[in-house]
């Protein structure tokens, strides 16, 4: 299957009422029905979630809304990350990540941290700071020791490291396989969990929704993890697509076998691209691609969460980092529900999925 490689920037559920919008009575779009997303997702035993642009929830009340109303859990896209959290080495600035949190708080939400291993998105005083190998893990493991502390007990699960593989399965050339060498991968879980034992602790990339090497690479690897008794709880899949290729096929195939490993699973950054502008038939499309990452996700017994790589079209990364594609989520730039909308709330609907493990 020819798909292009991404460059992601990227139990029973007690959810409280919240007098807040569905998407009918934001900014004049047509009528939904009235029971939101998060609803529709807590009878099917599952979190739906959304990334969040937080300079966005303060701001724009449209989006503040949806975002309280519509999701379950949120992600921050950006500001969790090491070049936000600690700009300047030792100066950590937590405030734009507290106020998620604490809105998630208010809004009944769990948090999915995003994310403590990357290779990108790093601060520029580690990147460029000639950092030998004791220092480096020294760094690494202060920076996920002060972040997971900092959260404690507020964060549901943790994408500990991101993007570690090529598509051909081979480990990623970074600053951490360079300087650490692969062992870094697991001491980024332990010291995760041992700074909260009670976080679910996840894997996370992208292009690997289906079998091929780079899934094969993850799964062997996590395999090889919890042999080893290293705290490896999830496996996240990012589920960033693109209509002008297939659709991928076989994802609920691919989701089971790690599931047989005991672990859990979570579409963890979905969208839907298309070439623009928009018409019927690419809307159509987009709408399926969501419908099948859903469907694999309920088809897990242990993927116990599906989140969206934020919700609207008005403050998509798409644009800026696939020149010509756009219009992938699952709200326009006005607030109107698209079709891809429409598919994940039938989809949720007319699913009775029995009790989520994870």
């Amino acid at each position: 299957m020819n798909l292009p490689r991404l460059l992601a920037t990227a139990c029973c559920l007690a959810l409280l009422p919240l007098a807040v919008a569905s998407p009918s009575h934001a900014s004049g779009g047509p009528a939904a029905p009235d029971r939101p997303l998060r609803q529709l997702a807590a009878d099917d035993h599952l979190r739906i979630g959304t990334a969040v642009d937080v300079s966005a929830l303060t701001d724009d009340t449209d989006y503040r809304r949806l975002t309280g109303s519509e999701f379950s859990t949120v992600t921050p896209e950006n500001v969790m990350k090491w070049e936000s959290l600690e700009p300047r080495q030792g100066e950590y600035d937590w405030a734009a990540a507290d106020r998620l949190v604490d809105f998630a708080h208010r809004h009944g939400q769990k948090v999915r941290g995003h994310v403590l291993v990357w290779h990108n998105q790093l601060p520029s005083w580690l990147t460029a700071g000639d950092l030998d190998a004791g220092r480096l893990r020294a760094a690494l493991h202060r920076h996920i020791t002060d972040t997971v502390r900092h959260f404690k007990g507020r964060i549901w699960q943790w994408d500990v490291v991101n993007e570690a593989f090529n598509e051909d399965g081979t480990l990623r050339d970074s600053i951490w396989l360079r300087t650490l060498g692969p062992g870094y991968i697991a001491d980024a879980f332990r010291w995760a969990h041992e700074a909260d034992p009670h976080a679910l602790l996840f894997y996370n990339d992208y292009n690997t929704e289906w079998t091929g090497p780079k899934s094969d690479a993850v799964y062997d690897l996590v395999r090889s993890l919890r042999a080893a008794g290293v705290p490896v709880d999830g496996v996240g899949f990012q589920g960033h697509l693109s209509i002008r290729y297939d659709l991928p096929t076989g994802m609920a195939d691919n989701f089971a076998r790690f599931d047989r490993l005991g672990l859990a699973t979570a579409v963890t950054e979905a969208d839907v691209r298309m070439p623009v502008p928009a018409d019927s038939g690419r809307l159509a499309t987009q709408a399926e691609g969501y419908r099948r990452l859903l469907d694999a996700c309920l088809r897990t017994r242990r993927c116990i969460s599906f989140t969206v790589w934020g919700f609207t079209d008005r403050y998509s990364w798409v644009p800026d980092t696939f020149p010509g594609e756009g219009a992938a989520n699952l709200f326009d730039e006005d607030y109107r529900p698209k079709p891809a909308y429409r598919a994940l709330q039938s989809e949720l609907a007319g699913r009775a999925r029995s009790e989520a493990v994870g």
